[in-house]
């Protein structure tokens, strides 16, 4: 009983300090929020709102679409701004968002296969088996 009442404790005390955390960061006023949204780079802004593999997309749009990507760039950060946009986008997302404009961002793939216990690129998987056919 001693054990799932320390548990509790610590758990009530976790929860009380997220709480805390939530007051706080509410009482800001919101010319404070205003201000820290607006000297932010919308890029970086954006780039914090990515998720798996977002980045990744997001650098290659960059390198084939630049004068685009930046365009693009900048709406997201508005609708993160006006809370529009509430949820993380991942990479496919981002990939998705730029296909649907009309950017085709070229991605580069690897598919990777199990080999004796650990994973190899599939060209590696090929080239080894063709080796063992030859001998």
């Amino acid at each position: 009983m001693n054990n799932e009442d320390s548990e509790l404790e610590k758990l009530k005390a976790k929860r009380l300090a997220e709480m805390q955390r939530n007051i706080s960061s509410q009482t800001k006023t919101p010319s404070e929020e205003q201000e820290k949204k607006e000297t932010q780079n919308p890029r970086d802004l954006v780039v914090k709102f990515l998720g798996f593999r977002g980045e990744e997309v997001l650098e290659n749009a960059e390198i084939q679409f630049p004068v685009e990507t930046e365009s693009i760039i900048k709406q997201i950060a508005k609708l993160i701004q006006s809370r529009e946009l509430t949820e993380k986008m991942d990479g496919g997302q981002l990939l998705l968002l730029f296909r649907t404009v009309g950017l085709n961002i070229r991605m580069n793939t690897k598919i990777n296969v199990e080999q004796d216990g650990k994973f190899v690129s599939l060209s590696e998987k090929i080239s080894s088996s063709k080796k063992s056919d030859l001998k």
